[in-house]
């Protein structure tokens, strides 16, 4: 089937190199209208936080994630004519936005701040963030003059901070590709050559990137999508459609060279296409069969009733499809283009030495670095298992250390507009001003928070958030602010003394809903919802380690299936399975090694944090296991064809080993500098996602691949290859 499918795009190559010529067309057009599409939303469908924001946005106009927060650095906040001006500039600023209510103004060291709150969603309330700031400027007239309300406004709040990052991310972006793409190059240069085949894997992971930003961008308009996913589909797919079209050229190279002279008179392109057909049959399919199992991996993230972790599955998912399908299509219409002779190796270093008469001459017999080193494998097994055993469980022990947090503030950059108000309220009003915990009490019927006995209760609960330790700010009333106009909901609002994410609000949260609220003896059928976003981290970071251990078998156990079918064995996809999860552990390891324990995270320019963002873990997990999946299958597969033309198990592995290390190790060098494109950036959750990535990936190729994979195939000798046959029924 994949013999006829390639015959087919050598035939139309013309309409096939137009056809992904648009694609990146569109791809170039979608990434410039993409950014405005995307906000974090850190939601859990169905939680009590979500219920509690569906409530305050329907009832109360508020909407936590579409509020702002204007601060105004003033030096006597308790002058009540500024106050009284102040709060008609932001009464007055609040009309440039849809939606938006403007509340009073409070005090704090040396600041006046208030929220305008709307019901918008993030990702269109940050649009309106340059419109407020332009609204809040004081006026020319006497008025502002007059009452020396000239002071400064500066806009913080979710939606500001989702609008400054936005550029930042582009910047961080730029600055990934520039390491990316000039260690690709290189790479590709010493593995290929001076050769027009060096520009092909580069043209792959273009297309690649353009098709599956074209598609981002059209499924943003009607689902949730993170700001993350622009720089994870960029760099993503240049990792792997580079390490795709690398595999096949090279291969490509082999069949070239392998093709018998062709008789007198036989036409050349006919040999080309043959040779392009079982590069395909092998290489390609050994590609494709990778992308899918990437793919897989990603698409159980579907399967999380999380939006956050489902939009970057989603993203990471069509990465790997869209390198299948250039990989299945493009890429051999681009070497029928270019030709044998446009593929042919040139190596920069040899010609170099030529010229300087510095050329080295050839080892006896040929024997080469991989070959050395796969012998030296076969011949002491148990000495190189150990060796790399021990390597792999240093890396993974201190990953017993790690810890968790829903997201951080603090891993965000300082200088923008936003960041800087959340930082001047955090040190002069409170940590958890920005972000304060919402209380909603549904008396379950209109008029019943009016009633003595729940208003009681209320007070009841009040109290009992007054005395605890971590409340810093209690705030109710009668007034509409905190009452609907229905009389069915009260609002309390809680000011943490600590961020958010800080494990002290978390304890906050825990404690509002296993013991303030019983304690309050709330009337029967009255239910209280706790939200804002200390509640909603506490119910992001339950979603996502929930989903952990579940997502771990799901994709252990298809990967298991899928490789079954690939290497027809069943210890080889065991043995993977195992050395993944291993790999994987050390990934965690060593991600607290850098980040908690600070291990050269200022000679890198690394946030040094406590705790790593809880999604991390899952998607980490989710994108490593697929991508050292690509290695195995590029190494094992030749091995299987080694041992299926009959040699013996040995001479399998080392010859597997032996064709496959140099690709292996140029693939992971361009994969780790793709990653590490993350660390140039300026926010955390990316640097621990780069560098998990990037270490996990160089661990893989060097010390799994090249020495736990063919040592263990060499112990397990014949068994490698043993897989029950079915027994025809009687």
């Amino acid at each position: 089937m994949l013999e006829r499918w390639t015959r087919a795009v050598l035939r139309y190559r013309l309409v096939t190199l137009a056809a992904w010529l648009a694609v990146l067309g569109f791809g170039i057009a979608a990434a410039t209208g993409l950014p405005a599409l995307l906000a974090d939303t850190f939601a859990v469908p169905g939680s009590d936080s979500a219920r509690a924001q569906s409530v305050l946005q329907r009832s109360f106009g508020v909407r936590d994630d579409g509020a702002f927060t204007v601060v105004f650095p003033v030096a006597r906040p308790t002058d009540k004519q500024l106050q009284a001006a102040l709060q008609l500039r932001l009464d007055r600023a609040a009309r440039a936005v849809p939606t938006a209510q403007a509340r009073r103004l409070q005090s704090g060291d040396h600041v006046l701040y208030a929220a305008i709150d709307t019901t918008l969603p993030l990702q269109q309330a940050k649009q309106w963030t340059p419109a407020l700031r332009r609204a809040l400027r004081p006026l020319p007239g006497a008025a502002d003059r007059t009452s020396n309300a000239a002071a400064p406004a500066v806009v913080t709040g979710q939606p500001a901070i989702q609008h400054d990052l936005d550029p930042v991310l582009r910047h961080d972006l730029r600055r990934g590709e520039a390491i990316a793409l000039p260690v690709a190059a290189l790479v590709l240069l010493a593995v290929l050559g001076l050769s027009l085949a060096a520009a092909v894997p580069l043209l792959l992971a273009a297309a690649t990137i353009g098709g599956t930003l074209a598609l981002v961008w059209a499924l943003a308009h009607a689902l949730p999508m993170v700001t993350y996913v622009g720089n994870v589909v960029e760099l993503l797919g240049i990792g792997l459609a580079v390490d795709y079209a690398l595999l096949v050229v090279l291969r490509f190279r082999e069949e070239l060279a392998a093709e018998a002279p062709a008789p007198a008179g036989a036409p050349a392109r006919a040999a080309l296409e043959d040779a392009i057909v079982r590069t395909m049959a092998t290489a390609g399919r050994a590609a494709a069969f990778s992308g899918l199992t990437v793919a897989a991996g990603l698409a159980l993230l579907l399967a999380v009733d999380v939006p956050f972790l489902r939009s970057l599955g989603l993203a990471g998912l069509l990465v790997p499809l869209l390198a299948v399908a250039a990989t299945l299509t493009l890429l051999p219409a681009l070497l029928a283009t270019l030709g044998a002779r446009g593929v042919r190796r040139v190596p920069v270093g040899a010609a170099v030495a030529r010229r300087l008469g510095l050329a080295r001459r050839p080892r006896p017999g040929g024997e080469g670095a991989w070959s050395r080193l796969a012998n030296a494998v076969m011949r002491r097994p148990v000495l190189f298992l150990a060796l790399g055993a021990a390597a792999l469980g240093a890396a993974a022990a201190p990953a017993a250390f790690l810890e968790l947090t829903p997201a951080s503030l603090a891993g965000l950059p300082s200088h923008p507009e936003a960041l800087r108000g959340y930082r001047l309220l955090t040190e002069r009003v409170g940590q958890g001003a920005v972000t304060p915990l919402r209380i909603v009490v549904d008396g379950g019927a209109p008029g019943a928070v009016r009633t003595p006995q729940l208003l009681a209760a209320i007070d009841r609960l009040g109290d009992r958030l007054f005395a605890d330790r971590e409340a810093y700010v209690i705030a109710t009333g009668p007034d509409a602010r905190y009452v609907d106009p229905t009389g069915r909901y009260r609002a309390l609002l809680v000011v943490a003394r600590h961020p958010y994410d800080d494990p002290a609000t978390r304890a906050l949260v825990a404690r509002t809903r296993a013991s303030h609220v019983p304690a309050a003896q709330l009337p029967a059928g009255t239910r209280v919802l706790v939200g804002g976003a200390p509640a909603q981290g506490v119910d992001f970071l339950h979603g996502v380690t929930g989903a952990l251990p579940w997502l771990v078998v799901a994709v252990l156990g298809l990967a298991f299936l899928l490789l079954v079918r690939t290497f027809r064995s069943l210890l080889l996809p065991l043995k993977a399975v195992l050395l993944n999860v291993a790999s994987t552990a050390a990934a965690y390891g060593l991600l607290v090694v850098v980040f908690r324990w600070g291990v050269g995270a200022n000679t890198l320019g690394l946030y040094h944090l406590q705790a790593v963002e809880s999604w991390l873990p899952i998607v980490l997990f989710a994108m490593l296991f697929g991508v050292s999946m690509d290695y195995e299958v590029f190494m094992v597969s030749r091995m299987r064809e080694a041992w299926d033309a009959g040699l013996g198990n040995r001479a399998a592995v080392a010859q597997g080993l032996e064709r496959t290390g140099r690709v292996v190790t140029a693939a992971a060098l361009i994969m780790a500098a793709a990653f590490s494109g993350f660390l140039a950036g300026s926010v955390a959750g990316l640097q621990e996602l780069g560098a998990g990535l990037a270490l996990a990936v160089l661990l893989d190729a060097t010390v799994v691949r090249l020495l736990l994979v063919p040592s263990l195939m060499a112990l397990f000798a014949r068994w490698n290859w043993w897989l029950p046959q079915r027994r025809e029924a009687p």
